[in-house]
C-alpha cells in the first residue's frame, strides 16, 4: 500500500466530526504505517495498546472455532470513543480513530471511518 494513498486515507478520516487522531496500523509486527491529527494522544502507544486488543480478540475467536472476521470494535470511554475498523481484504491491518464522545456522532463516524477502511482495502 502507497504512502500517498495511506495519508489520503488518514486525512479523510480526520475529517470526521470530533476526530482527535487516527491511524493505520499492522497488528502482526504492532508498527503504526501512518497517523494523523493526535490532539496530546500519543498514537504511537494507542495503537500499540491496540494492537493488543485486537490479537486477543483474534485468539479468543480461534479458541472458539469461529471461522468470521472482526468488522469494527468500539471501546468507549468517559470523554472519548475508540474505534478499531478493521481493513478488509488485508492480511493485518486496522484503523485506530479517537474521537470526542461529547462532538461527535458514533454512528456517522463508523459510516464515514468504514467508507475510508474501503478505500484501502
Amino acid at each position: 500500500m502507497n504512502s500517498a494513498k495511506v495519508k489520503a486515507a488518514l486525512d479523510e478520516a480526520m475529517e470526521i466530526e470530533g476526530a482527535l487522531g487516527v491511524c493505520l496500523v499492522d497488528y502482526q509486527s504492532g508498527m503504526t504505517l501512518g497517523t494523523a491529527g493526535g490532539d496530546g494522544l500519543n498514537l504511537e502507544m494507542a495503537a500499540a495498546g491496540t494492537t493488543e486488543v485486537v490479537r486477543s480478540k483474534l485468539r479468543v475467536m480461534g479458541a472458539l472455532g469461529l471461522d468470521d472476521r472482526i468488522e469494527d470494535v468500539l471501546i468507549t470511554l468517559g470523554t472519548q470513543y475508540h474505534l478499531i475498523r478493521m481493513v478488509k481484504d488485508t492480511d493485518s491491518l486496522f484503523l485506530y480513530m479517537a474521537l470526542n464522545k461529547g462532538l461527535s456522532n458514533l454512528g456517522m463516524a463508523k459510516f464515514q471511518l468504514s467508507s475510508v477502511e474501503r478505500k484501502l482495502s
